[in-house]
C-alpha cells in the first residue's frame, strides 16, 4: 500500500484517561470480524498524557474508510470531539504524528481529511476536530 492522503477519526466515546485502544482493537476483531483494528494509528488520553498507539501495520491496507482503505493512513484519536473541544496537547499530539507520517509518505498537508469528507452521513472525526483540521490545509 502507498498512501497518498491521511484520514482522521474520532471514536466517539469519552476518553476517560485509561487505555481503551485494546477494547477498540478486540471490537474490530471480535465483532466487525477484522483480522486487525481498522487504523493505522490511535492517539490517546493515558493517565495525564497522551500517547501515539500503533495500530494496524503501516504497510498494512487498513479498515477505516470504505473506498480509501487502500490509499489512506487512518488516524483514530480516542473521544467525541462533536462534543469535546480539541485540548492545544492533544493537537500537538496529532500535528507531531501528521508532521512525521507526511515526510515518511511524501504526503502533501493538504491531503488531511476528516472521515466525514468520504462518509457525510458521519461527523466523525466531530466538528471541533474538523473546524481545526481545516486550518492545517
Amino acid at each position: 500500500m502507498i498512501p497518498n492522503k491521511i484520514i482522521i477519526h474520532h471514536s466517539l466515546t469519552k476518553d476517560t484517561g485509561t487505555v481503551s485502544w485494546g477494547a477498540i482493537r478486540r471490537y474490530h476483531i471480535e465483532t466487525m470480524g477484522f483480522d486487525d483494528i481498522g487504523y493505522q494509528w490511535g492517539i490517546e488520553l493515558v493517565n495525564d498524557h497522551y500517547e501515539i498507539l500503533m495500530g494496524r501495520r503501516p504497510d498494512q491496507t487498513g479498515a477505516h474508510t470504505i473506498g480509501q482503505n487502500d490509499q489512506s493512513i487512518g488516524i483514530c484519536v480516542v473521544g467525541n470531539y462533536d462534543i469535546d473541544p480539541v485540548p492545544d496537547v492533544l493537537k500537538d499530539e496529532i500535528q507531531k504524528l501528521l508532521t512525521w507520517l507526511i515526510f515518511n509518505y511524501n504526503i502533501s498537508s493538504k491531503e488531511i481529511y476528516g472521515h466525514t469528507e468520504f462518509a457525510n452521513y458521519k461527523s466523525c472525526p466531530g466538528k471541533n476536530m474538523m473546524e481545526w483540521l481545516k486550518t492545517l490545509r
